[in-house]
């Protein structure tokens, strides 16, 4: 009697897919096998961060250890690999051809790109594909499309609301926890001089050897590392520590401060989640979850307002982002409403500028690949937008530089939320400020070569005339935004001589941009 052959699956794990509670993982199966891949393809679309190539690369070889452990077939891949493979597309074929595989399943990819890429896999292979969710999200890709159609705006707030309704998160029936929606008032205090603000939870992983490979494989990067001390989670278990290390000792205060900055503290109260989210060691509703566990051990010590803006960062934002991301695709991605043209200075790559405020965001940025959400908006994003930069340009940069920045959440905050670029898709107007919010939320200021005060002269900070600038050159497509009707209302009044004096500032300060 001819015996049956064995039929075999291949599953495609892409590097941001780290779930090990994925259902693919509820049981061993022989006849399936887990391919990994580190290609050039995502190294190379932009010039990363070391910590981030390196981040990813851990995580991912630490997961296949963990899978082979538990009995998993696993093909790995690494870039050193003398059978290495420039896109996952030529890794599947390959694999595929070796070992007979007779299926192919991967799962949903987030950015648009690679499900581009992997679309057209399909065409190429003579075996069934089949596309999984990545059972990650509270939403799938085209709920908020669904939500907001027909409707002229998209404001992420209804949104919001309608996912806390939908899960029964902070909501007591049909109504908010504490009768009110949205604390965002309450969050945005600076720091007072004599606070005392914890030392980050920091790990102290050695990828000395994965940035060997990195660098003898020629990969371009940015940014530094401590290779024997690399300080991000590389796995669920230690995911779920800095999870644990957030909740007990920095939520008490992560509202209150989730807006400021400051130039001693580079972590203050924020989770630095986002990366374990993103790659999906961690989910969003064990999170989520914790969190409002915690605040109910200790409601007295955890006010309301600190849960809420935790928890509005993850079902609000991200889920809204990741819809407006597939919403928009592909035609986001050249969006350039203000007509920006000019480039990134070069001191973007080193932060080498006498702007107090761009310095140390920046630095900051190359020493640990991150910067929280108000550095990225109102201080890099900010003086981009005055600049004029170019939103391809930018959008470049931040999607290299940050250990978190995948393209659905990256390009919509950057493109969208900062640079307007959008023309208001996601944000109701341009997010733009002078010296005076710089001042109010941060000690950057202090000891800056340029005076926060002076508007026009010597060493007045460049932010004070483009801001008006900015404002003044855009109110043909501005002005009519009933969200900063009164700067127009104070530009229509001011002194006309003034008004001249602060754009002749501006364009000077934009014209030797490289040299600020």
């Amino acid at each position: 009697m001819k015996e049956m052959k064995m039929e075999k699956t291949l599953r495609l794990i892409l590097g941001d897919q780290i779930n090990e509670n994925h259902s693919w993982f509820t049981s061993v199966d022989p006849t399936v096998t887990y391919l990994l891949v580190e290609t050039r393809s995502e190294t190379d679309y932009v010039r990363h961060h070391i910590q981030k190539v390196a981040g990813f690369f851990a995580a991912m070889r630490y997961f296949a250890h963990l899978l082979t452990e538990k009995g998993h077939q696993v093909e790995y891949v690494k870039i050193s690999d003398e059978a290495s493979f420039p896109t996952f597309g030529a890794a599947v074929q390959s694999v595929i051809g070796r070992f007979d595989f007779q299926y192919l399943e991967y799962q949903e990819p987030d950015e648009y790109r690679v499900d581009q890429h992997l679309n057209a896999l399909k065409n190429t292979l003579s075996i069934p594909v089949r596309m999984v969710s990545s059972e990650h999200f509270f939403t799938t890709r085209s709920d908020v499309s669904r939500f907001f159609e027909g409707k002229k705006t998209r404001v992420m707030e209804r949104f919001y609301r309608h996912l806390r309704t939908k899960e029964m998160l902070l909501m007591d029936g049909d109504k908010p926890w504490m009768n009110q929606w949205n604390f965002d008032a309450e969050n945005r205090k600076k720091i007072p001089a004599k606070h005392v603000v914890p030392e980050p939870f920091l790990f102290r992983n050695n990828v000395v050897a994965i940035v060997d490979e990195i660098q003898n494989a020629g990969i371009k990067t940015i940014g530094v590392i401590d290779a024997n001390n690399y300080i991000w989670p590389i796995s669920r278990q230690q995911s779920l520590q800095l999870l644990e290390a957030f909740v007990k000792d920095f939520l008490p205060f992560f509202g209150t401060f989730e807006d400021a900055m400051s130039k001693e503290h580079w972590s203050i109260y924020h989770a630095r989640i986002s990366f374990s989210l993103n790659t999906k060691m961690v989910s969003p509703r064990e999170v989520i979850a914790r969190a409002i566990q915690e605040w109910e051990k200790r409601p007295t010590e955890i006010s309301y307002n600190q849960l809420e803006g935790f928890v509005r960062q993850i079902l609000g934002w991200r889920e809204f982002m990741r819809g407006v991301y597939w919403a928009k695709m592909p035609e986001f991605a050249s969006m350039n409403f203000l007509e920006h043209t000019n480039p990134v200075p070069d001191w973007y790559w080193t932060g080498e500028t006498n702007m107090n405020c761009m310095k140390h965001a920046i630095k900051q940025s190359l020493d640990h690949a991150y910067a929280h959400h108000i550095q990225r908006l109102m201080v890099i994003g900010n003086f981009s937008l005055l600049a004029n930069i170019h939103p391809d340009e930018l959008d470049q940069w931040y999607l290299g530089i940050y250990i978190d920045a995948i393209e659905w959440v990256e390009i919509t905050n950057t493109r969208g939320m900062s640079q307007f670029a959008d023309g208001g898709i996601i944000g109701t107007k341009p997010y733009v400020c002078s010296a005076s919010y710089m001042h109010k939320m941060s000690n950057y200021c202090q000891g800056c070569f340029y005076d926060k005060d002076k508007k026009t002269g010597e060493k007045a900070c460049p932010l004070n005339s483009m801001y008006w600038y900015f404002h003044e050159k855009h109110a043909e497509k501005l002005a009519s935004n009933p969200r900063i009707g009164m700067v127009y209302t104070t530009l229509k009044k001011m002194d006309p001589e003034k008004k001249e004096a602060l754009i002749k500032q501006a364009k000077l300060y934009i014209n030797e941009i490289h040299s600020l």
